[in-house]
């Protein structure tokens, strides 16, 4: 079968499709899905890249989100059946883990499909039937595979352990990603005047369109946190959502207000963060970190999607063939949202 696969740790030449992988059997409680259309993410361009302790056998098939038809099932399996459009919960959780506490899944060993494990870029993928959820015919696969692991991290970021409440102001830092277009939406939802810092005038007005209240375009206005400042009248949003890191965090402890919350669920612009910690015992922040959510997470953001209250955003439709290239448009910051591969 064909798959779209990471031959070693390397650049973008290292990223293939191949066309000479067997087709797996599922196993008990496990299905097979004849993919559809899967999503990149960020967390593809880390893996391609590698970094120590990572162990994969190669070839390594790419790819978190996804979304098909169920071609087989295996034994014990009731609930699916060949026919079945379904998306899939990139969340593999060992059941056998001793630290596994219902609810918070993401807590205990897990693993994420295209990182630790195979992904799901290829014709057919094996997953555990627990990790299915059957999709409304007007859903299309496309929509249902881009909002998987970004839905899900900032639902659980900003309401599962972020608390958000109507009435509260949040600060996105960041407009294009997957995770902050999410966000945008998602705290929208819940009733917060959204604050979003974009890297062009073509992003904040993008992020505006999508419910963003107001938007700072960090090219004109370098220092918005003190900009966030004077717009909230100099008491600061109550809670930042920043996957930027190194680059953003000391303005992200600017402009939160006194008792804020600052919600960590990434780094793209680099892990290690020097930090000065007046800001944080002065101010009485929480600093919450945040990655993946539990399955019943998935199921809620999912419904969300399901209904048409949040609306996933594609900014790239590419054949699985183009794999590279949609790893080079996520890692040159040149889409807004989500690239899909159509299989």
């Amino acid at each position: 079968m064909r798959a779209a696969v990471i031959r070693e740790h390397g650049g973008p030449e290292v990223i293939a499709v191949v066309e000479d992988l067997a087709v797996p059997t599922p196993g008990a409680g496990e299905v097979r899905v004849r993919m559809h259309a899967v999503a990149l993410n960020r967390l593809d361009l880390w893996v391609r890249k590698g970094w120590r302790g990572l162990k994969l056998a190669m070839p390594h098939v790419m790819c978190a989100d996804g979304a098909g038809m169920v071609d087989a099932v295996g034994p014990d399996v009731r609930d699916f059946r060949p026919g079945d459009r379904v998306c899939i919960d990139p969340t593999l959780v060992p059941q056998d883990d001793p630290a596994l506490t219902p609810g918070l899944e993401n807590q205990s060993r897990m693993h994420i499909l295209g990182e630790t494990v195979p992904g799901l870029a290829s014709e057919y993928a094996v997953v555990p039937a627990r990790n299915l959820l059957n999709m409304p015919e007007d859903v299309s696969a496309a929509g249902a595979a881009a909002a998987g692991l970004v839905y899900l991290t900032a639902w659980h970021s900003l309401i599962t352990r972020g608390h958000l409440r109507a009435g509260e102001s949040v600060l996105i830092v960041g407009a294009g990603g997957g995770v902050n277009t999410a966000s945008i939406q998602i705290a929208k939802l819940a009733g917060a005047t959204v604050y979003v810092v974009g890297s062009s005038a073509e992003k904040c007005a993008l992020a505006a369109a999508l419910g963003a209240d107001v938007t700072f375009n960090r090219a004109e206005t370098p220092e918005w946190s003190r900009e966030v400042y004077q717009w909230t009248d100099k008491r600061g949003v109550d809670v930042v959502v920043d996957n930027v890191g190194q680059a953003t965090m000391t303005d992200s402890l600017r402009a939160v207000r006194i008792g804020g919350r600052i919600l960590v669920v990434g780094n793209t612009s680099g892990p290690l963060v020097e930090m000065d910690l007046r800001y944080l015992f002065s101010k009485h922040l929480s600093i919450i970190g945040s990655t993946m959510g539990p399955h019943a997470d998935y199921l809620a953001v999912m419904s969300l999607i399901f209904e048409g209250r949040l609306q996933p955003v594609i900014g790239a439709r590419l054949p699985l063939e183009q794999a590279s290239e949609g790893i080079r448009l996520l890692e040159n910051f040149e889409v807004f949202g989500k690239v899909v591969l159509e299989i």
